[in-house]
């Protein structure tokens, strides 16, 4: 049977399968790997306190399984030309079925971590498996205006979902319930492989010209760096021997990357893609920034919640669904921003978001207090989502309008490292250190001993200094947008 390239099929499929479902199914599908994970962190307390594991322990489990996702982007299209879809998807299952199997009770954390990193690059290359194979489904003429917006539906639909599944499981008694639901999902997942999908590939190229090398090094890279910035409080950060040490292991390892990068005929990841592109150091730069501020979340909006407020792991995954309100709220807005309205520059959408971002850190500011109501909290949460959803997708579009498709995908994992893992570290590190400071300054000064009340003292002076970062970034893109620098036509892709 002949298919035709520029025209959407899935031939993939045995002939039983009705054309109109087969992309659904690889809609549930993408799913399902996205609902996977290698430690699910809506139960946190009750994964710490079943398995003797610091916070930090488990933070790190997340960390290395975005990493191995941020890691494996430059070979998702190497993997996809080599072998057949069902290949890679049954592989990507089995993976995941194993890893979730083995880390539901794996408690020696460097194999642990292994494990996490293993399951991040199955799960994005399942995941990419599916959602290339539809995109023309999505947009006929490919284009990332429309298949961003849809992509990141799908995503973060299945990060809130993950979340308030697993914080349910918890809150029931048993955190291990969400490794065997992905279990099972998966399994459905190599039923539906195996019964509705044959093995099919239009080309068969070998994996030759692959740095793998590199590849190990960058992620010896990413991993130092997120053990540096998760641990640097609790091994006293330069004060201690540990930090130094590592610290000084990062410097050789980006320095034999380095080394690699420019005198390897194939490097893993190209110096063009920092030096033949005019806006991808800008977008790195404030991706960083960016995810820093969003990094709030983590440190400040949890210590808030639980020792400002005293909700316990249910409750806070009640407060899921705003933020994913917010999420499918701010990739609607991107789509028409981008694909129906289509005459504003994707700065603007840079100042919405920020907006948006502004909203959520003035709200916070003024709201935390040990009396807060429940539902005060909505509003903020969904700001939070819009401006998490605007800003990933103005970023990544303006990421593949600023680049050739060659080096899309080695800018793409530069990308995600510094928006998944690096920005986030970044950012906890700091509001960590601060919230340890100011609540020290408050004892000090004011010679409080009431924890709630230092809890919201030093959540709502860091919210405050947050707020001054976050009103400046917003004045720097309404100057880059201001009259006499849009008529120069800078930044309009």
């Amino acid at each position: 049977m002949n298919y035709e390239l520029n025209k959407f099929s899935m031939p993939m499929f045995n002939e039983f399968v009705p054309e109109k479902i087969r992309p659904w199914i690889y809609i549930f599908i993408a799913m399902c790997f996205q609902l996977s994970g290698a430690r699910y962190l809506g139960p946190l307390n009750e994964i710490i306190g079943a398995d003797s594991f610091m916070r930090e322990d488990v933070l790190m489990c997340m960390y290395c399984n975005l990493a191995g996702m941020a890691l494996w982007f430059p070979m998702l299209f190497r993997m996809k030309f080599r072998f057949s879809n069902k290949t890679l998807l049954t592989a990507s299952s089995i993976v995941v079925i194993i890893t979730n199997i083995l880390t539901s009770y794996v408690t020696f954390l460097p194999l642990l971590w292994t494990l996490c990193f293993i399951e991040g690059i199955a799960k994005i290359q399942g995941t990419f498996e599916c959602m290339s194979n539809i995109q023309l489904w999505m947009t006929p003429k490919r284009d990332m205006k429309v298949f961003f917006p849809i992509l990141h539906v799908v995503i973060l639909s299945a990060i809130a979902f993950q979340d308030i599944l697993s914080s349910w499981f918890g809150y029931l008694g048993d955190w291990r319930l969400m490794h065997y639901l992905i279990i099972g999902l998966q399994c459905v997942v190599l039923l539906i492989l195996t019964t509705c999908v044959h093995h099919f590939k239009f080309t068969n190229q070998p994996l030759f010209g692959i740095d793998w090398t590199s590849m190990l090094l960058w992620a010896a890279l990413m991993v130092q760096l997120a053990f540096l910035l998760d641990y640097g409080g609790h091994y006293d950060w330069f004060n201690g021997k540990v930090i130094w040490y590592l610290a000084g292991f990062s410097v050789v390892t980006l320095a034999m990357i380095l080394w690699r990068m420019n005198n390897n005929r194939h490097p893993y990841i190209s110096p063009r893609v920092f030096t033949s592109f005019r806006f991808v150091k800008p977008i790195f730069c404030l991706i960083i920034i960016y995810e820093a501020l969003m990094g709030t979340e983590y440190v400040l909006e949890e210590a808030f919640l639980e020792e400002g407020l005293h909700y316990n792991t249910w409750t806070n995954a009640r407060l899921v669904w705003p933020v994913w309100i917010g999420n499918i709220l701010g990739c609607a807005i991107s789509f028409v921003w981008m694909r129906v309205v289509n005459r504003f520059t994707y700065i603007r959408l840079g100042i919405l978001g920020t907006c948006f971002l502004l909203g959520y850190i003035l709200s916070m500011y003024f709201l935390v207090t040990p009396a807060l109501d429940f539902m005060s909290l909505w509003l903020p949460l969904m700001m939070r989502g819009a401006a998490y959803a605007c800003l990933s997708i103005m970023f990544m579009v303006s990421l593949h309008d600023s680049m050739d498709f060659q080096h899309f995908f080695q800018g793409l994992m530069i990308f995600n490292s510094l928006h998944m893992v690096i920005g986030g570290c970044i950012g906890c590190a700091f509001y960590g250190e601060g919230l340890n400071y100011y609540i020290a300054e408050a004892v000090r000064n004011f010679l409080i001993t009431d924890s709630h009340t230092l809890t919201c003292i030093g959540v709502k002076t860091l919210y405050g200094w947050v707020a001054f970062i976050c009103v400046a970034l917003l004045i720097g893109f309404l100057m880059f947008d201001s009259p006499i620098r849009r008529d120069r036509k800078i930044w309009r892709f």
